[in-house]
C-alpha cells in the first residue's frame, strides 16, 4: 500500500504555523475536534470584548440584544445557503431538535423512524415525543457501508402508512458518514411525511449545507467546524407551520413572528451567537473555506491510514474502514477485538486514554464494533498523529490484551 503523503502544516497570513492561531494545551495533543470544537484566538478576543461591554453597561447592552442577534443572523445565514427570514440561533443542535419536537402533534400509533447511526440526545428526544402521544420509534439499520442508494431504500423500505416523521443524520457522528438526506426527504415528502435533518457536523464540511440536507427543518452547529464559540447552532425551516415553533425560554421576544422570536432570550450570554460571523470571516480569509475541506481531507486521509498501519499487524480485520460516503475531516479506524464495544465502554475509553497519555481522541461503537474516530482541523500536524501512534496505540494493545512488547512512550503515566 502506498502511504498517503502528509501535507505540509498550513501558514496564517503572518506566516506563524496555522494551530498557532488556537489557543490549545501545547502540552495536549488534540485529535478530537469534532466532539466540542476549538475556538481561534482571535475569535476569543471578539467575545471576550464583546462580554466586556455588556458588563460595563448592561441596560444599553440587553435591550439592543435582539438586534445584534438579527444582524448576526443575517450575516450567518447565508453560510448554510439559507435565508435570514428562515433561520434562528439556538444553543446547540440538540436544542433544535427540541424546538422541532415540543411543535409537533402525533397520534397514538403513529411512527417516527430513526436511525442505528443517530446521536443519541436527538434519538432520546424523539422518544420522549412519541411517549407523549402514544407513538412509536422504529430504528431503520443502515449498514456501515451501505451506498446511498441502499440507504434511501432502506427508508424506503421501512416506511409504513403510519410514519409520520423521519430524523436523519446528515452527517453522522458516530459512525463519520455523509446521508443522501436530501433524497430520503424528498421520497418521503411524496407520501406526506415529514423529515428533520440533524446536521449537526455539516456547517462548514458541506457547501450550503441546510440546502443539500433538505427536510422540513434542518438544523447544524456552529462551534465545531466552522470554530464558532461554543453555545450556537442555526434551526433552518421554510415549513408552512414554522410559526408553530418556540424558543425554549420565553422572553420578551414571543409576540414576534419566527424567527424573530428567537433573538431575545433573557439575559443568556448572545456573544455565542454575535461571534459566530467573526469565526466564518476568520478562515475564510486566513485559508478560504474550499482549501480548508481539502486540507483537512489530505490530513484526515493520510492521519488514518498512519494509525491504520500502526495496528494491522496486529489486527485480524484491517483496521482502515474506508467510507463510501465521507466527508472531509473525520475518519473511523477500527480497533482491536474487545476494545469499545458499547457507547459507555467507548466513552469512558476516550477518558482513560487521555489521562494516561495526554491525547484527546473519540471512541465510538456502532453494531458492538469499536472504531477511533479521529477528527482533524486545520490546527493538526503530523506530529499529533506520531503522538497517537507512539503513546496510544500501546495503549489500546495493551488493553486489547495483545503483547507486542512494545511499551507505550506516553508523556503522562
Amino acid at each position: 500500500m502506498t502511504a498517503t503523503p502528509f501535507p505540509s502544516p498550513l501558514r496564517l497570513s503572518s506566516f506563524a504555523r496555522a494551530r498557532d492561531a488556537w489557543p490549545l494545551d501545547p502540552d495536549i495533543i488534540h485529535l478530537n475536534h469534532g466532539s466540542f470544537g476549538a475556538v481561534p484566538t482571535p475569535v476569543v478576543a471578539h467575545q471576550d470584548a464583546l462580554r466586556r461591554r455588556a458588563d460595563l453597561s448592561p441596560v444599553e447592552w440587553f435591550p439592543r440584544i435582539a438586534e445584534r442577534v438579527r444582524e448576526a443572523r443575517e450575516r450567518t445565514a447565508p453560510f448554510v445557503g439559507a435565508r435570514a427570514e428562515d433561520t434562528a440561533f439556538v444553543p446547540n443542535a440538540s436544542a433544535a431538535a427540541t424546538v422541532v419536537y415540543n411543535a409537533l402533534q402525533l397520534g397514538s400509533g403513529d411512527e417516527i423512524l430513526v436511525t442505528d447511526h443517530g446521536y443519541g440526545a436527538v434519538t432520546m428526544g424523539a422518544k420522549r415525543l412519541a411517549r407523549r402521544f402514544g407513538a412509536t420509534v422504529k430504528t431503520v439499520s443502515v449498514p456501515l457501508l451501505a451506498s446511498d442508494d441502499e440507504a434511501v431504500q432502506r427508508f424506503e423500505d421501512a416506511r409504513t402508512p403510519r410514519t409520520r416523521l423521519i430524523v436523519i443524520d446528515q452527517i453522522t457522528s458516530s459512525t463519520a458518514r455523509r446521508f443522501p438526506t436530501r433524497r430520503i426527504a424528498e421520497a418521503a415528502a411524496e407520501h406526506g411525511v415529514r423529515t428533520l435533518v440533524d446536521g449537526a457536523h455539516a456547517p462548514g464540511l458541506i457547501p450550503d449545507a441546510a440546502i443539500a440536507g433538505g427536510g422540513d427543518w434542518w438544523f447544524g452547529n456552529l462551534h465545531k467546524w466552522p470554530c464558532a464559540p461554543r453555545g450556537s447552532a442555526l434551526l433552518v425551516t421554510q415549513a408552512d407551520d414554522r410559526q408553530e415553533l418556540w424558543p425554549l425560554i420565553d422572553s420578551w421576544g414571543a409576540p414576534e413572528p419566527f424567527p424573530g422570536r428567537f433573538d431575545t432570550q433573557g439575559t443568556i450570554d448572545a456573544t455565542t451567537y454575535l461571534s459566530t460571523p467573526a469565526a466564518i470571516d476568520f478562515i475564510e480569509d486566513e485559508f478560504g473555506w474550499a482549501a480548508t475541506r481539502e486540507a483537512m481531507t489530505e490530513m484526515a486521509d493520510a492521519g488514518a491510514e498512519a494509525i491504520a498501519e500502526a495496528l494491522r499487524p496486529y489486527s485480524t480485520e484491517d483496521p482502515l474502514t474506508p467510507l463510501p460516503a465521507p466527508v472531509p475531516s473525520m475518519r473511523l479506524i477500527r480497533l482491536p477485538p474487545g476494545l469499545g464495544a458499547t457507547r459507555e465502554v467507548a466513552d469512558d475509553l476516550r477518558m482513560q486514554l487521555l489521562e494516561a497519555t495526554g491525547v484527546e481522541t473519540a471512541f465510538t461503537s456502532f453494531q458492538g464494533v469499536g472504531y477511533y474516530r479521529m477528527s482533524v482541523h486545520l490546527y493538526t500536524e503530523r506530529s499529533d498523529i506520531d503522538a497517537f501512534i507512539e503513546r496510544c496505540v500501546p495503549q489500546l494493545l495493551q488493553r486489547a490484551g495483545i503483547d507486542t512488547g512494545i511499551r507505550s512512550s506516553a508523556s503522562i503515566a
